[in-house]
């Protein structure tokens, strides 16, 4: 047996036996402390008392031991204001004073401060065994306990542990981790001691807050027993990349089992992935935070759904436009409204007028547009007409077809000898006759002319009274088109161009680009061959564009008729100004043995004399401008 040792009584075991049989608990209340009657002396389970009691007091504490729940720790302690004796013995009491369980105590000497000249408290722990220690229930008198303070930090470790509130935690696990080793999670590096929080485990059970080791980890101390785990656990995470100053919150509801039950934690306040910033619509969870943020420029991008896009708002104010795309109006002045272009046959871009493009679908279109125009009708100095559309007035046109001017047809007849002696109105008189009429013996007239000048304004047309009007065509629903130029966009092309910044420029003149001098302004192709002319034969000339001052080349050929007199030989094209130079020179027919000559004489814009061998060819060029 070991030297210092704890026995149930067997009083005490029949107590214990009395009370499992009766199903009350056991109740202890008290413990006693004696000298052993001034020796040390091995106690006996038979022992109903204390060999000899010094003192006697409340207990302070019975607990089960953590490692062994067969063993209960007893505690007591005695205050500094008693003593001078020696402790051997401590025994146990029940509430009905049965000495439960008896004690061999260390001799230890305690002492009181009025007779031995220091005092101290004196601490005395016991340790029993029982077959059931659940049964052993202690009763404790508040108003007399002590408590030690290793029992009062032990005490308070345990009850903080049961709070929901925890203390923090370095990282925050993003993913599974294997719960073995110094690792790195969340961006650090973990070391044995540090706490971490674990929410992604493959087995939700596994989640919770543990300690890092070397080896396997444990759970940390304030949340390792299910009844330090509870609904509502908070935890602040220290470092982590993605969950570095956050706060975190177990969610799973009681009943929780550590170890089997599935642990959920959300975060409740900490970094979302949204960036600072100003955000018109919000993504928010369950707890009020903002996880998600946006700026949408559309009334969908708001979630809006009872009202109209703007491409539907376009068709509407289309529809209702009083004049929809492609109506002709008469316009009192040569300025068409927004909206309109007058019918003058132009050639317009499809791009510019995208919805006229389409609603004329190149009817129009003579074939010369080019790619991506098309060709505006001819309403200049014409009367519309309705389209027959099978009504059998003017039956056999196309729709927008022109129709030339006619008049309808007036016919009559004169029959029998006619003499006429007086007309009117629109008629006139002409034959008169020699010989006298035999209805009144006076000379008559067998002729009849009708002249509508007469009575009535005639002119090289029949046309009805009228007002000279601009015929327009709707282009454009105005409102649209121009609430949805996007000037903004076109800022950088205001600025004048050059060959290094893009803009605008104007169209050169022909007088600017014949001077060359102005580089602001662009050359249209038409300004570009503006004067030039080409002859390609054997007699020909190249005239220049004026741009580079009608500059003119010419040449030609001549057989010499006498090689004694002036020949004049006249150039094909009259230079502008004058001829500035000429040059000919006489063909040579190879083994001939002989060589022609030629000279030059006069030279004017008009053309040059010659003289030459007989019997030569000579071939010429001249420049001048």
């Amino acid at each position: 047996m070991a030297d210092y040792y704890t026995l149930l009584t067997n009083a005490g075991i029949a107590y214990e036996t009395a009370c499992k049989a009766a199903g009350v608990p056991i109740k202890l209340t008290q413990i006693s402390v004696g000298d052993g009657g001034g020796a040390v002396y091995n106690p006996a389970a038979t022992a109903t008392a204390l060999k000899r009691e010094v003192w006697r007091g409340p207990l302070n504490a019975l607990f089960q031991d953590e490692k062994n729940p067969s063993w209960l720790l007893a505690e007591v302690t005695i205050p500094p204001d008693v003593g001078g004796w020696y402790v051997r013995e401590t025994g146990l009491w029940t509430d009905t004073g049965i000495l439960y369980a008896i004690v061999k105590y260390p001799e230890s000497f305690k002492p009181v401060l009025a007779t031995s000249g220091s005092g101290k408290e004196f601490y005395i722990r016991s340790i029993f065994e029982t077959s059931n220690a659940s049964l052993v229930t202690l009763l404790i008198d508040d108003t007399v306990v002590k408590a030690t303070r290793a029992w009062v930090m032990s005490y308070l470790a345990e009850e903080l542990g049961k709070l929901d509130g925890k203390q923090s935690v370095r990282v925050a696990a993003t993913a599974n981790v294997v719960m073995n080793s110094a690792q790195q999670i969340d961006g650090v590096a973990v070391i044995a001691g540090d706490r971490v929080l674990l929410m992604s485990q493959t087995l939700a059970k596994d989640n919770g807050l543990w300690i890092v080791a070397n080896g396997d980890w444990v759970r940390a101390t304030d949340a390792n027993t299910s009844a330090k785990v509870t609904p509502g656990l908070t935890v602040m995470v220290e470092e982590g990349v993605a969950n570095g100053d956050s706060l975190w919150h177990l969610t799973t509801n009681a009943p929780i089992t550590l170890g089997t039950t599935a642990l959920t934690f959300k975060m409740l306040a900490g970094r979302t992935g949204i960036a600072a910033g100003t955000y018109k619509s919000l993504t928010v969870d369950e707890y009020g935070r903002a996880t998600a943020g946006a700026n949408p420029e559309t009334l969908a991008g708001f979630g809006i759904k009872d009202s109209y896009t703007k491409a539907e708002v376009e068709a509407l104010i289309a529809k209702a436009s009083a004049l929809p795309v492609g109506s002709i109006v008469a316009f009192p002045v040569d300025a068409p409204p927004p909206g309109f272009l007058e019918l003058d046959n132009s050639v317009k871009s499809s791009a510019t007028y995208p919805d006229l493009s389409a609603y004329l679908g190149g009817k129009f279109n003579k074939g010369d547009e080019g790619g991506g125009n098309f060709r505006l009708p001819e309403a200049r100095g014409e009367f519309l007409r309705g389209w027959d559309h099978g009504r059998g007035v003017d039956g056999g046109r196309a729709l927008g077809s022109y129709q030339a001017d006619t008049l309808q047809n007036i016919t009559g007849t004169f029959d029998g000898y006619l003499d006429i002696n007086t007309a009117s109105g629109a008629f006139g008189l002409a034959n008169l006759s020699g010989a006298l009429s035999p209805l009144n013996q006076k000379a008559a007239y067998h002729g009849v002319l009708f002249d509508a000048s007469k009575v009535a304004r005639t002119s090289a047309e029949t046309r009805p009274r009228n007002l000279a009007i601009i015929w327009c065509i709707k282009a454009w629903n105005a409102p649209v088109n121009q609430g949805t130029i996007d000037i903004a966009a076109l800022s950088a092309l205001a600025q004048q161009a050059s060959e290094t910044n893009q803009g605008t420029a104007k169209v050169a003149t022909q007088a600017q680009t014949n001077t060359g001098a102005d580089d602001s302004a662009i050359v249209t192709p038409k300004k570009m061959t503006w004067g030039f002319q080409f002859q390609k034969s054997g007699v020909g000339y190249c005239v220049f564009p004026s741009w580079l001052g009608g500059f003119t080349i010419q040449w030609g050929i001549y057989s010499v008729v006498s090689s004694t007199a002036d020949q004049a030989i006249p150039f094909p094209l009259t230079f502008p100004n004058s001829a500035l130079s000429a040059i000919a020179i006489s063909d040579y027919t190879p083994g001939s043995g002989s060589v022609g000559f030629v000279a030059l004489g006069a030279l004017n814009k008009n053309g040059f004399t010659v003289r030459s061998s007989s019997g030569t060819s000579t071939r010429w060029l001249a420049v001048g401008c």
